[in-house]
């Protein structure tokens, strides 16, 4: 494995400072299509946007960003978008998935440290087909009967069965006393995204001590979906390892969470042309670095190699022995991390992440692998 070609996809400044959530998708066209979460501040809600930017020419150039998604009001109360995935449903057609939040109180943060709810969340979609360059405007994504905040984990996922699946995670209500019942969510439609229903749910840990947060699935054969989570422990108050599951039947039941050996905050699964599996992760036990790791049995076990991909100049160790709110508040400090990938024709991966000098101030990066 080596890194054949690397750059910044987006660098900015004042209202664009901190740069984050970063997706990828490769069109038909051979375009490549980066979205991401920009912002005067990493922990503020107040100037937050979704851009995007394309490169024609595998990543040495990228577009102006442009953000054409504009947040509509959900009972009356304004919003903002704060991330946008991004996936291609073949020929020229392309989805993505906003997260959409409440902004009626601009003076509130996102995340209430004194209940451990979210501002109300919603999802939206929005389509593109003449290359990205128009969108449709977004709707609304009906994910009852989980009326709470569901901010989305990632991308749309197309099924081998031709339906979609929406994923996103359940959080509390902002001002809600209530227990956290957290766990990840997958809910289906069968008619490109017009309506939704049938729901699964990847992992849960009925007794709410373990969470699976930031799921990550992916389809990695024509029966195989596998699903990586960055795996939280309420009560030792410290991060696990790496934890996954598995369905062969297009996302509706999924085998028990299972410890992959090594910890880190994943991208979804790649598939490569030979049949392996690649991890990509970021590991912040110690110096931040962004890895990957490759399995040859579907990801039932991963090798010992770790390519680094990216590594952070300053050590900083996080997660050990805080209350949820500080481990929240932990997370608006990290100044690197969140990678996502994608396969390219020629079997090279393709990877987006977010780095910088602090929280603050964040670049979005790019490197193809070669393998």
């Amino acid at each position: 494995m080596q890194i054949v070609s690397k750059g910044v996809l987006f660098s900015g400044d004042g209202n664009s400072s901190s740069n984050t959530f970063p997706s990828i998708v490769n069109l038909p066209s051979g375009r490549w299509l980066a979205g991401w979460r920009s912002a005067p501040s990493k922990q503020g809600m107040t100037g937050q946007r979704c851009l995007l930017s394309y490169s024609d020419d595998d990543g040495k150039s990228w577009s102006a960003p442009y953000s054409p998604f504009v947040p509509p009001q959900v009972d009356g109360k304004r919003g903002l978008f704060r991330t946008v995935h991004l996936t291609c449903l073949g020929d020229s057609k392309i989805i993505a998935v906003l997260s959409w939040v409440d902004y009626s109180e601009p003076e509130l943060p996102f995340f209430n440290e004194q209940t451990e709810g979210l501002l109300d969340t919603k999802i939206f979609i929005s389509f593109s087909d003449d290359d990205v360059i128009s969108w449709s405007t977004p709707t609304i994504v009906d994910t009852s009967p989980f009326n709470q905040p569901t901010p989305t984990t990632g991308a749309i996922l197309l099924l081998p069965n031709g339906e979609l699946a929406c994923q996103f995670e359940l959080n509390k209500p902002y001002y809600s006393s209530d227990p956290w019942q957290h766990y990840p969510v997958l809910i289906f439609s069968k008619d490109t995204g017009k309506t939704w229903g049938e729901f699964a749910i990847p992992a849960r840990d009925i007794t709410n001590r373990i969470f699976y947060w930031d799921q990550r699935p992916a389809v990695i054969g024509n029966d195989k979906m596998l699903n990586v989570f960055w795996t939280y422990d309420t009560q030792r108050k410290e991060y696990l390892n790496i934890h996954s599951t598995e369905s062969f039947d297009n996302g509706r039941t999924w085998t028990k969470p299972a410890d992959i050996g090594f910890a880190g905050q994943p991208a979804s699964p790649i598939r490569l042309p030979d049949g392996r599996i690649a991890l990509i992760y970021i590991d912040r036990s110690d110096i931040p670095t962004i890895k990957m790791r490759l399995s040859g049995d579907d990801g039932c076990s991963w090798g010992k190699e770790e390519f680094v991909i990216y590594r952070y100049n300053v050590s900083q160790t996080y997660g050990g022995g805080q209350a949820m709110n500080e481990t929240w508040n932990e997370m608006y400090k990290f100044s690197a991390g969140l990678p996502a990938g994608m396969l390219l024709p020629d079997g090279d991966i393709m990877v987006v992440f977010y780095a910088g000098e602090y929280a603050d101030k964040t670049d979005i990066h790019w490197a193809r692998i070669g393998l």
